[in-house]
């Protein structure tokens, strides 16, 4: 679970607690200590208030820390004590501020705003180097490991695009004149590109400090992580920021751990983009699966709960195939507000049961196909009907003891029975009747079949099949055969492509809106016995008399 202190300051650390693992999270608790609630102010000159400059924490939230930590560890429950560069903006002295070229403070979105401290000013990194020493000592009094997480530090780019390299410690960190990028957006020359390089390594440099101060408070073990925010530091659109964000500096061992987010995409259905963005990670700064952990969410609109929690519970799920051990959900209000809960996957999901392997037969002409629906039909007293159609899609039954034509070819079907272990595993067979995507056994092309409108964003495609004319029978293909896939987009062929399971098609980027996606393919149905026994009589079959090999379709997910 994650937390923070901004959220749960008006809340006791027994009640944040008892939500966390009431609603069943147990393990890690990664805590934001904030950026408005926790430090100390200093009155100035003029009347107002600022962060005291000696990082020291004030008294509330020096004595709730210290319960939280202390509950936690009674608890069982590890805490991550997290930090960013991120700073209430009235609280933040003007010095601190990283700027746009122009002079405009780096200001949030948040109303009021916070700003972004910059890593060049040593005051205000000295600065964030002390309350990280006090939050290490606050573990250390609970008898907790230090655990500590530098979260999202970056130089802040506008919503005009304009890049905040240019607060007067930065500007003499490179060099007291440095090239002015007035958009990132905008194509960069190699001076401005030289200037994003020097800003990574100064990041770098800024985030090795404050580990090394968390290091040298512990004097001992502790483990210090780097939260980085993918959506933003690798958007497409300022295809040059990672030179500023997501510098080597940061590469495998800088940290202990590397923590990954990327909840715009995810709660978008971006998976291209979240794709792209593993692999760049991966390849920029090779932290090992087992060195990285993943958070998950957030919903900031209540609206969208019912569609945004799906995503992200799919997205925990996906991380945890692709090796990821630990996951996090951010954050525990929106957690407690829409009581989402991360079930663990019943015991029998371990179980595969299904072979990826063809029916051994040919089946002749013999063999029955017969698709199925469930309709409820009442029939009122004057004799009229009212149907309610319960399936979406047919489910199909065959018989395909015709196509057995001798007696080793029996003796296969017995065998290929016992593997399947009868009913209990699928299989795939091909419909001799409908098996393509042009017609029913026609060549597939590109044009066979619309599985989708692009809207710019997603670039995952269920591959279907309709039958019928204004409003079409759809029916998911979840077993194409990939070697005859053939892919349009806006009309044009398409090989930037992969096949994922059950028929999906993931495009290595989404494609552009508007463009209709089209597909051509041959398939198969995936069916499993229809029953626990096979019955053979030998005396039947050399007779001529056909077994009865009942199969039935079944329904998978796509």
């Amino acid at each position: 679970m994650a937390t923070a202190y901004d959220d749960a300051y008006n809340q006791t650390p027994a009640r944040l607690l008892r939500a966390v693992t009431g609603l069943g999270y147990r393990d890690d608790i990664v805590h934001y200590v904030g950026m408005s609630h926790f430090m100390r102010l200093a009155r100035q000159a003029d009347g107002g208030l600022l962060a005291s400059a000696q990082g020291e924490l004030c008294e509330p939230a020096l004595v709730w820390h210290r319960n939280l930590f202390t509950l936690a560890q009674m608890g069982g429950l590890g805490v991550i004590a997290s930090l960013s560069y991120e700073l209430f903006d009235s609280y933040c002295p003007e010095s601190w501020k990283q700027r746009t070229a122009n002079g405009a403070p780096a200001l949030t979105g948040w109303v009021p705003p916070s700003t972004l401290l910059s890593p060049a000013n040593p005051q205000a990194m000295g600065w964030l180097a002390e309350v990280a020493e006090k939050f290490v000592a606050l573990l250390q009094d609970a008898d907790l490991p230090v655990r500590f997480q530098i979260g999202e530090p970056w130089w802040w780019v506008t919503p005009a695009r304009e890049i905040c390299l240019y607060d007067e410690a930065a500007e003499a960190a490179f060099g007291g004149n440095p090239p002015v990028i007035a958009n990132i957006a905008a194509p960069l020359n190699a001076a401005a590109k030289a200037l994003l390089d020097a800003a990574g390594a100064l990041l770098a440099q800024s985030t090795a400090a404050l580990s090394a101060a968390v290091r040298a408070a512990a004097q001992g073990p502790s483990e210090v992580l780097l939260l980085a925010f993918t959506p933003t530091i690798l958007d497409p659109v300022t295809p040059e920021l990672y030179r500023a964000n997501l510098p080597t500096g940061w590469a495998a061992p800088a940290f202990d751990r590397l923590q990954l987010e990327d909840y715009d995409w995810l709660t978008a259905g971006a998976d291209a983009s979240r794709r792209a963005a593993y692999a760049l990670v991966d390849a920029r700064l090779g932290y090992p699966r087992a060195d990285q952990d993943y958070l998950a969410g957030f919903v900031f609109n209540p609206a969208d709960a019912e569609v945004m929690w799906a995503r992200i519970d799919s997205g925990l799920g996906e991380a945890a195939a692709r090796g990821i051990t630990r996951r996090y959900v951010w954050a525990l209000p929106q957690v407690n507000r829409d009581g989402y809960t991360r079930l663990a996957p019943p015991p029998e999901q371990a179980m595969e049961p299904f072979d990826n392997v063809l029916y051994p037969f040919a089946l002749g002409r013999s063999a029955s196909v017969a698709p199925e629906f469930s309709t409820s039909i009442a029939v009122t007293a004057s004799g009229h009907e009212r149907r309610n159609s319960l399936w979406s899609d047919a489910r199909l039954h065959f018989d395909v003891g015709p196509g057995i034509r001798s007696e080793g070819e029996l003796s296969e079907l017995i065998a290929f029975f016992r593997a399947r272990r009868g009913p209990a595993r699928g299989f795939r067979i091909m419909d001799p009747f409908d098996n393509s995507s042009n017609g029913m056994t026609g060549v597939p092309t590109m044009l066979d079949q619309r599985i989708g409108i692009a809207d710019g964003v997603r670039a995952d495609f269920q591959l279907v099949k309709s039958y019928g004319g204004a409003e079409p029978q759809v029916r998911p293909i979840t077993r194409p055969r990939a070697e005859t896939l053939v892919v349009s987009v806006g009309g044009a062929v398409s090989t930037a492509w992969t096949l994922g399971e059950r028929g999906t098609l993931r495009f290595h980027t989404a494609p552009p809106e508007g463009a209709e996606i089209r597909a051509g393919f041959r398939f198969d149905v995936p069916v499993r016995f229809a029953e626990d026994r096979l019955d053979v009589a030998a005396v039947n079959f050399a007779a001529g008399e056909a077994p009865s090999v009942p199969l039935i379709e079944i329904r998978e997910s796509a």
